[in-house]
This record gives structure tokens, sequence and C-alpha cells, in this order.
């Protein structure tokens, strides 16, 4: 007998946060088999997952390498079903520019995030990790984006944030590139204090962000 999609979504959620890249890649397995929506099984499945070892990381129940554990059983699960994933065409793609800022050299959250996003119709720039605020702005400039999406998993780096909206007030093109941050120190109150268009907490909400500062872009 099939399982209801929502169970395997909460069963692959838990192999994520339980580091067993098997049981994912098995899970995710299934839900190809049942023919259920590939996009759906990141966002309530991996995507939760990983949420969920985030915040055990916050409290300190987690540490790194347990983090990354996460994570290749997110990757594991990605794997299967990121050839399923249904991509949205739209016409005249947005531009967004990702990376992580400098000094952080933690991407899961990132990568996660651009997968989204280029599901969901975007074009995506990958920086990759540890970016200055210099060079956000640049390749924003050379693509056109119209957004440009700043991650980090450090409290010590989240200025750096700032110094990016700053510069791009110096070269007067705020108005036209909107910046969203993310990644686990980061809050509506710090976005709004720096004057950042927006903050998401995961990556589903990153993608909603997304499309919203797209359409007022």
């Amino acid at each position: 007998m099939s399982k209801d999609k929502e169970v395997l979504y909460s069963e692959l959620s838990q192999a994520v946060l339980e580091m067993d890249e098997e049981r994912s890649v098995h899970i995710s397995g299934e839900i190809v088999a049942e023919q259920y929506d590939a996009y759906e099984a990141v966002v309530h499945g991996l995507a939760d997952g990983m949420d969920r070892a985030g915040r055990l990381f916050e409290e300190e129940e987690y540490f790194i390498p347990e983090l990354l554990m996460c994570s290749d059983a997110m990757y594991a699960g990605l794997e299967v079903l990121k050839p399923h994933l249904k991509r949205e065409e739209s016409g005249g793609r947005k531009r967004v520019v990702i990376g992580v800022v400098e000094g952080d050299t933690h991407d899961i959250g990132k990568n996660l995030v651009k997968i989204m996003l280029e599901t969901s119709g975007f074009d995506v720039y990958d920086l990759g990790r540890d970016i200055s605020p210099q060079k956000f702005v640049d390749k924003a400039k050379e693509v056109g984006a119209e957004i440009i999406a700043v991650s980090t998993l450090m409290t010590t780096t989240m200025d750096a944030m700032a110094a990016v909206v700053q510069l791009l007030h110096e070269e007067k093109i705020k108005d036209k590139i909107r910046v969203m941050v993310g990644g686990g120190p980061i809050s509506q109150s710090f976005a709004d204090k720096i004057g950042a268009d927006g903050y998401a907490a995961n990556a589903a909400g990153a993608v909603r962000l997304a499309k919203k500062l797209a359409g007022g872009a």
C-alpha cells in the first residue's frame, strides 16, 4: 500500500535530521515512484529537516560535524529528486546574485536556496562563500540582477551584510537592486536595521520573498 505524501515528507525530514543518507535516498525514491511533487518533497522533507537541524545547532545540541552529516543526507535525497523538479518558466526571468558573506564558509543553506530559486524560475548567479560586499555589488551590476541574496551562519560576519546595502546606496543603485538576507543569527529586526528589503527564515521563505521582491523590482 502506498504511503500518504505527508507521511513520506515527514519521514524524509526525519532522515535528514538523523543524518541517514541511505534512508534519505530510499524515501526520495519512494516519492518519485509515487509521482508526488518533487518540489514539495524538497520543501517539506529535505529543507524542513535542515531547518530542524539548524535549530538544534542554534541550541548547541548539534555542532558543525552533525550539521555537515545532515547536509550529506539532504544532498543525497536531492540527487534523487532534482531530475524530477518541474522548473517554472516565466517570461522575463529575474536574476538573483547569491552568496555567503565574507568571513563565513558555511554554505549549506545557501546551496538549498539556490536550487529552489532556480526551480522557481530565477536565473541564479552563485558567487559561493566568503564573498566580499563589493563582489556582490559588482556581480549584480554586471548581470543586471534585481536581487542580491546574502547569507551567514556567524554573528561575527553580520556587519558585512550592512556593507552590501551601504555600497548600493553609495553607488546610487539601491532603488534598482533589492537585498534579502538570511542565516542562523539573522532576524527581521536585523534586516530592518541595516536597510535590507527582506529576511527569510528558511529556503521556502526565501523563494516566496524573492518572488515578492522581484514583482516589485
